[in-house]
């Protein structure tokens, strides 16, 4: 994997060079990481302008961690527990002779740019804006194999709980029990906080578990996702509790299923990140319930989540092959309740077989 890390860092420094930098400092967690293999909290990674340099405020190679940096790098752990990694990568690159550096100013405060200048006050730092972010968004085929894992983790987490006794379980016991069963799966974390809603917080996106339990005649509505090896898988479901769905449930899931496949059929290259938010928002805006959506339809997964693209009504950009993704549409009828159906997916051509389906587990609604 060395040499993928190494192929990485020096497209990123041939494209600061042709924008005039000669070196680049990354400080983004998931950037460094992405560039490095590995990084402790608040590394930075110095790309040129003669060796790249992880610079750490603590040790990489901690036994209690399994991942290492790419073997090509050369690593500066800072003396003390004051130093500050990036100060000292802008340090480092005015010792080797660099007249300029491109640095992240959107992961920088504004006090942590200053110091920068300050200790190399002959070094120019131009933006480098979000280069590493753009550079990320097309996967290659091992992080869509890690993808490919963290979906079938959470796949079975929610799995194994639909096999459960639910009526008379909190939502917060029902998230706690879903984020163990990822770990137990092979996962190393969550992706972001378990979402599980229940009667009237059902379809809400992003609701806190609280300690309402489960009621027969409920949606039961949870959104989960798994970290492997650092890349995160996403899906949401919706299911009814105990009896046969009502007419008013069975509507609103049907609406939302059809928004969800609008939205997953739009996914292939050449396609307007605007598009696909329309082609899923249309159905539930004729349906009548376009004023309960979302500013977005779905987003980027990797590193992190809710990274680019933005598949959103103002979106600029196009869909390219071997982007991952989610189509998340989800409709909260307040006091009621609501449905929220969401997949990770890779874009795909036609020529492939279309869009590459991650996450699995039935849309049909279910009775449990």
């Amino acid at each position: 994997m060395s040499d993928v890390y190494a192929a990485r860092r020096s497209r990123l420094l041939e494209r600061c060079l042709g924008n005039g930098s000669e070196a680049a400092l990354v400080t983004g967690a998931a950037n460094v990481r992405y560039l490095a293999g590995h990084a402790p909290a608040d590394a930075a990674l110095l790309v040129g302008p003669v060796h790249d340099v992880l610079l750490c405020a603590s040790d990489p190679f901690d036994a209690a961690s399994a991942a290492r940096p790419a073997g090509d790098l050369r690593v500066f752990v800072l003396p003390g527990t004051e130093g500050d990694p990036a100060v000292a990568g802008a340090e480092r690159a005015a010792a080797a002779g660099a007249g300029s550096l491109a640095v992240e100013e959107h992961h920088l405060t504004v006090r942590r740019h200053r110091a920068l200048g300050a200790v190399a006050p002959g070094l120019r730092l131009d933006d480098l804006g979000p280069a590493v972010e753009q550079q990320r968004l097309v996967k290659d085929e091992e992080e869509i194999s890690c993808l490919r894992i963290a979906a079938e983790i959470a796949d079975q987490a929610l799995g194994e709980l639909l096999e459960s006794i639910l009526v008379g379980r909190t939502e917060r016991h029902l998230a706690l029990e879903l984020e163990r069963r990822l770990v137990d799966h092979g996962a190393s974390g969550t992706a972001f906080p378990t979402s599980v809603g229940t009667g009237p917080d059902s379809g809400l996106a992003g609701h806190v578990p609280s300690d309402r339990r489960v009621e027969e005649g409920d949606f039961l509505s949870v959104c989960l996702g798994a970290d492997y090896r650092g890349y995160h898988s996403e899906i949401a479901r919706t299911f009814v509790i105990g009896t046969s769905p009502a007419d008013w449930q069975i509507e609103l899931y049907e609406q939302v299923f059809a928004a969800q496949r609008a939205g997953r059929e739009a996914l292939l290259p050449g396609t307007p990140y605007r598009d696909v938010d329309r082609a899923a928002r249309r159905v539930l805006e004729a349906a009548g319930h376009g004023d309960r959506l979302g500013p977005r339809i779905g987003h980027g997964v990797g590193l992190e989540n809710g990274e680019d693209p933005r598949l959103a009504p103002a979106a600029m950009g196009k869909l390219d092959a071997c982007v991952p993704v989610t189509v998340d549409p989800g409709v909260h009828l307040p006091g009621r309740g609501g449905v929220r159906i969401d997949d990770t997916l890779v874009v795909r051509p036609e020529a492939d077989g279309g869009p590459e389906l991650l996450t699995i587990t039935t849309k049909e609604l279910l009775a449990l």
